[in-house]
């Protein structure tokens, strides 16, 4: 059974909505992409256009780097927020983050 962050994100992907969650103690705001599982485990795609993280502070608008394939687990504090959803027009491959798609962001 998906878990209470899991249906947040869910959501927030069929209403077209973004969110900001804290990950590995960093405050970030995202775009999700695909939610669903990887070998048994909540699995999402996102692209972090605001907030921090590790190896970024600033997040250039259309930058490959800007994604973030993520445990649903490990994401704390999750609430959705309005605003223009992200995306990087850049793909030089087939997403991997995610196997078994619940649903996915169209653009």
């Amino acid at each position: 059974m998906n878990g209470a962050t899991y249906q947040i994100i869910r959501e927030a992907i069929r209403k077209r909505q973004n969110i900001s969650a804290t990950y590995k103690d960093y405050f970030r705001v995202m775009t999700p992409h695909v939610l669903g599982h990887k070998d048994g485990q909540e699995k999402c795609l996102l692209y972090q256009f605001d907030g921090q993280s590790s190896s970024a502070t600033t997040f250039p608008e259309n930058s490959p780097q800007n994604w973030r394939c993520v445990f649903v687990d490990e994401l704390r504090n999750v609430v959705v927020v309005c605003g223009i959803l992200h995306t990087c027009d850049q793909h030089t491959k087939r997403q991997t983050c995610v196997d078994d798609v619940d649903v996915e962001l169209q653009f």
